[in-house]
């Protein structure tokens, strides 16, 4: 195949450009480079790479010509910015995606992988959450990325464009971004242990978050490509370990110093993936133990 990955120098989108291009596929990708909490960006040799931004529909079309499938990624991918920033989450969030669709549609595309959130079940629901459940959205980044879920069934309903939505729960592993205090947890935490800083954990510690290593993201992802289960076009997919942690016990796992800051506010209160449906349709198992990796983690920190 040849495959569009948006964002792909990013954390996953970097992990599923690999994993491409080890599968012998043509990878094309487009990333403007600016998300500031990435120390380090990463670049496939052998894949081409682009630096449009996806709110740039003329610049972006061309590359889809040829395209099999997109995995989009490209986003404002994180809670706090966002509520700092809504009109440019909006823009990057369903502007950029609407932009995604449309250059597929048009181009020919066979197939959009769309990288949704667990953000969007936000406090109403209660964990174990499922897909058929009612949207909560308490932050412009949950309500950016779930309209790109609407656009993405509505092209599927609409355009005949076969799409597919993962939401995905905490994701950590290799490359996970490091940088200011809006980084992923397990990153910052194992960076402040290996500064010997203390680890700043929001709130009361209490929260609990379903922790999903990238490379079963990435695996969700190609089984989503490659899929010839007609019925989860314009489906919406948890992609969650199916077992939770609260942040005390991952700074506990971890083993260092540790301190409280003011809890933030538009965030969940615990997250937990009922995954039952991603399994029966996409055949999608995770593979990787959360609580082995950290401890495997905290082992090679120096």
């Amino acid at each position: 195949m040849k495959c569009i990955v948006t964002g792909g120098s990013g954390f996953i989108g970097s992990h599923i450009v690999d994993r491409l291009i080890e599968l012998e596929h043509q990878v094309v990708v487009i990333d403007n480079l600016s998300a500031d909490c990435n120390e380090e960006f990463y670049f496939n040799q052998k894949a081409k790479h682009f630096s449009v931004d996806i709110r740039d529909y003329e610049k972006m079309s061309p590359l889809f010509r040829d395209v099999d499938v997109v995995f989009h990624l490209a986003a404002e991918s994180r809670i706090q910015p966002a509520i700092l920033n809504p009109a440019y989450a909006t823009a990057v969030n369903v502007v950029g995606t609407c932009n995604v669709l449309q250059c597929a549609r048009e181009n020919g595309v066979e197939r959009v992988v769309y990288s949704s959130t667990s953000a969007g079940y936000g406090l109403k629901n209660e964990p174990p959450l499922r897909e058929d459940m009612i949207l909560d959205c308490l932050n412009p980044y949950s309500v950016t990325k779930c309209a790109g879920e609407d656009l993405c069934k509505m092209y599927t309903d609409l355009f005949g464009l076969k799409t597919v939505s993962l939401r995905y729960f905490n994701v950590y592993g290799e490359r996970q971004p490091l940088q200011g205090q809006y980084a992923p947890v397990v990153g910052l935490f194992l960076e402040q242990y290996r500064q010997h800083q203390k680890m700043t954990i929001v709130g009361d510690g209490l929260q609990r978050r379903d922790f999903t290593h990238v490379s079963d993201v990435v695996e969700a992802n190609i089984l989503s490509a490659l899929s010839k289960n007609e019925e989860i076009f314009g489906e919406v997919f948890n992609v969650g370990n199916g077992e939770n942690y609260s942040v005390l016990e991952l700074a506990e796992m971890i083993g260092g110093e540790y301190c409280h800051i003011p809890p933030r506010p538009g965030e969940a209160r615990h997250t937990l993936a009922d995954n039952a449906k991603i399994k029966k349709m996409l055949k999608w198992n995770p593979q990787v133990s959360f609580a082995d990796w950290v401890e495997e983690a905290v082992k090679n920190v120096y």
